[in-house]
């Protein structure tokens, strides 16, 4: 092979950035920001033990995991917990119902008029949604069956509260309030 001297490239088109040290400055700048930012979002992320929050997306299976899902929201159950029941229940405003999802934790409100004036009361607290039934007309957005405006939900309620629930619902408007 014959001698020659080196090739050294100085400059030019082979040059990696414009502003040299500058730009390698900024992109490690960068690179720290971006890193305190990840602490950030992890330390304000939940904790173990923290509520469900959210709802599931539709594609996931409504089978095991609605029930970790519930099964993380109800409070412990005691010794001598009440049999829960599933009660219907006619919600008066059919928009606060297409908010609610299966895994939900809701208080159910009977406001009526009476000859003093307005009055409401709570008629169930912490009530498990199980279930949201999609109204029979859906196109309508009318009164339902019985000529009943509003919309259905399922609760999982003690009997004694399912009792409650009927019977507000007999002579009062109900809402609910989502936890």
């Amino acid at each position: 092979m014959p001698p020659f001297p080196p090739v050294r490239v100085r400059g030019g088109r082979y040059r990696l950035s414009p502003m040299g040290g500058r730009a390698r400055g900024r992109r490690r700048a960068l690179a720290a920001g971006l890193a305190v930012t990840a602490v950030a979002l992890v330390a304000a992320g939940p904790r173990i033990g923290d509520p469900v929050r959210g709802h599931p997306s539709k594609g996931s299976g409504a089978g095991a995991s609605a029930r970790a899902q519930s099964a993380m929201r109800a409070p412990a159950p005691s010794a001598r917990a009440a049999r829960k029941v599933s009660a219907p229940v006619r919600i008066a405003d059919a928009a606060a119902v297409r908010l609610l999802r299966p895994g939900d934790r809701v208080d159910v409100i009977a406001a009526e008029q009476t000859a003093r004036g307005a009055t409401a009361r709570v008629v169930a607290r912490g009530a498990l949604v199980t279930k949201v039934p999609e109204p029979l007309d859906a196109r309508s957005g009318g009164p339902g069956p019985g000529g009943d405006a509003g919309a259905l939900v399922v609760l999982s309620v003690p009997r004694s509260t399912a009792a409650r629930l009927a019977g507000a619902s007999a002579a009062a408007r109900l809402s609910v309030t989502l936890w």
